[in-house]
Formats: structure tokens, C-alpha cells, sequence
């Protein structure tokens, strides 16, 4: 549930999003088996989120340009809210002991 919620670091810390389930993962992985799924899990989504965030961001910068980059600030606020959200509903499921799966997670770490 750690890995989870500390994601919420990236609130008050640049990239705590993703410095926050790595430290978890890194420290209790091999104490606690769930901890190194659940950490695994949580890692993934969360830099995922940020190259979502960055690739949306230089997309948003290119369109200025063009006067349609503004149209994608919803999509990127909507990214941010979801990946907060996604983080709480996951910390939920693993205090419950169940295994969560991130929506649009690129599987880079294993």
C-alpha cells in the first residue's frame, strides 16, 4: 500500500511521484513479496504518467504555433487528476490484498 500512496509525493516534490515508489520498492522488495509487486506495479504507472505528461507537454508547446496547442491543458490536467486518483483507488485495493492493475501502464520494469 506504501508504493502506492507514495506516489502522492510528486504533490509537494518534482518527479516524488516516481522517487517515492522507488525508494519503497528498492528498501522492502525483498523483505515482503506484495511489496515488490505492488512497488513493480506502482513504478510503471507512474512513469508512464510522466511520459504521458512530457510527450503531451511538447505536443501542447508545438501546437502554440499553430493556436490549438491550449487544447491540450485539459488533456494533461486530466492525466494528473487520473494518475492521482488511480494511486489512491490502488493503495485501497492493496490494503485490501489485492493485486491492481494500472490502466494505460507501459510494463518497463519487471
Amino acid at each position: 500500500m506504501l508504493c502506492h500512496l507514495s506516489a502522492l509525493a510528486g504533490l509537494l516534490i518534482p518527479f516524488g511521484n516516481i522517487i517515492g515508489p522507488l525508494v519503497i520498492w528498492l528498501l522492502k522488495r525483498q523483505e515482503f513479496p506484495s511489496v515488490d509487486a505492488h512497488g513493480k506495479e506502482s513504478l510503471n504507472f507512474q512513469i508512464s504518467v510522466v511520459i504521458y505528461l512530457l510527450v503531451g507537454a511538447v505536443a501542447a508547446v508545438v501546437g502554440m504555433l499553430f493556436c490549438i496547442g491550449w487544447l491540450l491543458a485539459p488533456v494533461l490536467f486530466a492525466i494528473y487528476v487520473g494518475s492521482l486518483v488511480f494511486a489512491v483507488v490502488a493503495s485501497v485495493k492493496a490494503n485490501e490484498g489485492v493485486a491492481y492493475r494500472y490502466p494505460l501502464t507501459m510494463r518497463m520494469v519487471s
